[in-house]
């Protein structure tokens, strides 16, 4: 946690993550934006480490895991980690 990759690394390593935990990830969100997985504040504000690197709340990790097995389980073959990082990315931006 708190180190920055990119954002289909995370997405790659979701389950490996807690469940409470937050990805922060740099505008415009791609599948190569610079992001990392931090513990949000109580206070709603973004955690330091993440404000420093210059990114922005994603979405927290229980959604991103709910929002993929959903989509998953609606669609009949499975889809590459680029498609998943892109539904990820869609939601965050339209639905989030």
């Amino acid at each position: 946690m708190g180190k920055v990759g990119r954002l289909i690394e995370i997405v790659e390593r979701l389950s490996e993550f807690d469940e409470y935990d937050t990805i922060y990830a740099s505008e415009p969100w791609t599948e190569d934006s610079d992001a990392m997985v931090a513990t949000g504040l109580d206070t709603g504000r973004s955690p330091p480490e993440a404000v420093e690197a210059g990114l922005e709340y994603f979405l927290e990790i229980h959604i991103s895991r709910e929002v993929i097995e959903g989509w998953l389980a609606s669609i009949e073959e499975k889809p590459s980690l680029s498609a998943v990082c892109q539904r990820l990315i869609q939601y965050a931006v339209n639905d989030a």
